[in-house]
């Protein structure tokens, strides 16, 4: 009777034990320890979305070899919602997604690969669907319930003022904290609201720094952004960059080719494979979310060149969680520098001219003394020994980028 007892007691706590292990989240810090990878629908296809392109694109993304590259989010962007059921449960487009989210998470997850979906801080999305203002919680639930582990969280339709996108922000950061499910948080203020000093206190993991990119070196229309002015606006910022805590710089545009939907508004005619090429670098260079949107069904050869560059992955997702620093702005080019965990450093040189220019690099002058190695991060190769400055030719909108031993 006695021993009865005791091992009542013991499997009693025994099994609180386990449960507590169970429902234990993640810290918040600790959701994302280094910038996720993946592919996001909205620069190509909009609300073209459906459950099959989901399906066909996962099965891409393994195919390829970007799953394996480190590619493993598939972000669904705005329209994806078919409103709320009788209980105020947010639901899919049944016509888009016949068989549901959960389904969807399932499939996505036996590839290896982890779901993410949007919703909005006010009571309508960007493109004027259901969104989650008041119905955090019961959303953030929901999301668990079908198994999502990123939610893009935007910010059209609501208070321009910061106090208040703080607060609707760190009300759906507690409302994923307590789904019970570890759910990553991007918010998408646009960086109106200097959201780099504040994402981490609300709870979330990623910062987007501007407006939407579009599929274009340099934005004419005064409402578009190009590459080169994500850049510009992002390389200030460098200083929040930290493990846990990301820029979002947008979608990566490369193999769009002016043939996106929302990415070809606003004069976004297309960029060349050089320009493709530097914002791959730029955006491994600042540590930022790197979210394919191109049609990863049709890659060409010069896609996969530029998307699954391992240097340039590996600077992405090093283990320090530094973003470069500009070292060098000059009216036809700019320098940055940044340190890697295993101590060496890399460099990037960015031709903003529109010709090709001669171009040195004295590593001295960058903060770095002494000789290096020099190997070419495009070039897959070292092409320099106890150096101390690089000197060569760099292209119109062409990035350089070197790891310094």
């Amino acid at each position: 009777m006695y021993r009865s007892k005791i091992l009542t007691i013991v499997f009693f706590f025994s099994a609180l034990f386990v449960h507590a292990e169970e429902s234990v989240s993640t810290p918040r810090n600790q959701l994302a320890p280094t910038p996720p990878m993946g592919w996001m629908t909205w620069n190509m296809f909009k609300g073209d979305i459906s459950d099959q392109l989901i399906r066909e694109t996962a099965d891409a993304m393994v195919e390829s070899g970007l799953a394996d590259a480190g590619y493993k989010y598939i972000f669904i962007d705005d329209l994806w919602q078919g409103g709320r059921d009788c209980h105020n449960n947010i639901i899919p487009d049944p016509k888009k997604f016949p068989h549901g989210i959960k389904a969807l998470a399932d499939y996505v997850h036996s590839k290896g690969l982890k779901l993410g979906i949007y919703s909005d801080a006010a009571q309508l999305t960007c493109g004027g669907y259901t969104a989650s203002y008041g119905f955090e919680e019961q959303d953030a639930r929901t999301f668990a319930s079908w198994g999502i582990d990123y939610l893009k969280y935007d910010y059209c339709n609501a208070p321009e003022d910061s106090a208040t996108a703080r607060l609707r922000y760190r009300t759906m950061a507690s409302a994923l904290q307590k789904s019970g499910r570890d759910i990553v948080l991007g918010i998408c203020e646009w960086g109106q609201r200097q959201c780099e000093e504040w994402c981490e206190e609300v709870g979330g993991q990623l910062w987007r720094t501007s407006y939407d990119v579009r599929d274009i070196w340099k934005a004419t229309h005064p409402g578009a952004r190009g590459i080169i002015d994500i850049i510009n606006i992002t390389a200030p910022l460098a200083s929040y960059t930290r493990k846990g805590q990301w820029p979002d710089m947008d979608m990566l545009v490369v193999g769009l080719n002016g043939k996106g939907g929302p990415s070809s508004d606003l004069g976004g005619t297309g960029c060349t494979y050089m320009e493709y090429q530097s914002q791959m670098s730029m955006w491994c260079m600042l540590s930022s979310v790197l979210a394919l949107s191109n049609d990863l069904r049709h890659l060409t050869d010069e896609d996969r060149r530029i998307l699954l560059n391992r240097d340039l992955i590996a600077i992405n997702q090093d283990q320090l969680g530094k973003a470069a620093e500009r070292k060098v702005n000059a009216d036809t080019h700019q320098i940055f520098v940044r340190p890697l965990a295993d101590g060496s450093h890399a460099v990037a040189i960015l031709n903003t001219a529109d010709k090709h220019l001669s171009l040195t690099a004295d590593f001295t002058k960058l903060g770095l003394s002494g000789r290096y190695s020099v190997y070419d991060a495009w070039q897959h190769r070292t092409i320099a020994r106890k150096a101390s400055k690089w000197k060569g030719n760099v292209e119109a909108h062409e990035t350089k980028v070197f790891i310094l031993k």
